[in-house]
């Protein structure tokens, strides 16, 4: 049961942009509840809860406030709760540091998640049996139906069927590593000289990639082709950054409940 007046994260545990609002939390160390809705279902208890203005995960309750959105989230989160601060203080590093999660949030984040759908419903025997795990255990017995529903729902939800979408999407992901490794350029942070809403934003986005031991438990293996593309990156700088991300500064904060 969340306690009353305790921050509540609804979100979808395999989700990157779901991980960059839960790094934020641990980050601040701020206590909190979990709730993880059914996959699939997350729509509709995300409407519900913002009351028809959002329909994405994640969505944190906060001192009576639903808020939807991941940046939205953390804007809330440095008001709430400023210190350690992910916001730079100087007006033109916050400004860079803004801009830079704006890009990893809509030139990149998306690319990553049709990919990766892309490729995963092409093997609909693994899809399946990952997809009947993700529901409780009376329900899981039943892989082909929960299978076809989350392939269909992909392929609708993130222009995962087609075949030209996941290649521009290959494009938009070496792009977007081209930036990360040019921002970087030897340095450690994204923005001066420590860790702001820049790395963690850009870290997070990245894990599907990268999938660091300090990032989500996904029990499911990439298929060969998506492994294979995923592979060919990992010398690049910026894969080899997120991972260091991670391990500098994915801290846990106090455990939450269970979702």
């Amino acid at each position: 049961m969340a306690q009353p007046g305790r921050p509540v994260l609804w979100h979808i545990k395999v989700s990157h942009y779901n991980e960059k609002a839960r790094w934020a939390l641990d980050h601040k160390e701020i206590e909190h509840d979990r709730r993880a809705p059914i996959p699939g279902s997350h729509m509709l208890f995300a409407l519900w809860l913002t009351r028809g203005r959002g329909k994405t995960f994640p969505v944190l309750e906060l001192d009576g406030e639903r808020i939807g959105d991941s940046t939205r989230i953390i804007e809330a989160l440095e008001r709430r709760y400023p210190d350690p601060p992910l916001y730079p203080a100087d007006p033109e590093e916050r400004a860079r540091a803004l801009a830079l999660e704006d890009f990893f949030d809509e030139e990149f984040a998306p690319y990553v998640r049709r990919l990766v759908w892309h490729e995963a419903v092409k093997d609909p025997e693994g899809f399946a049996e990952w997809a009947a795990q993700q529901v409780p255990a009376p329900l899981n017995r039943r892989t082909a139906p929960a299978g076809a529903f989350a392939s269909m729902f992909v392929k609708l939800r993130y222009g995962a069927a087609s075949d030209e979408a996941a290649e521009i999407a290959r494009a938009k992901i070496v792009t977007g590593l081209d930036r990360l490794d040019a921002e970087l350029g030897t340095g450690d942070y994204l923005v001066g000289d420590r860790f702001t809403v820049a790395d963690l934003t850009a870290a997070s986005l990245m894990y599907p990639l990268v999938r660091p031991p300090e990032g989500p438990r996904v029990e499911f293996d990439p298929p060969e082709p998506l492994q294979r593309f995923f592979d060919s990156l990992s010398g690049r700088r910026g894969y080899e950054w997120t991972a260091e991300m991670f391990r500098r500064h994915r801290r846990r904060a106090p455990a939450p409940a269970p979702a």
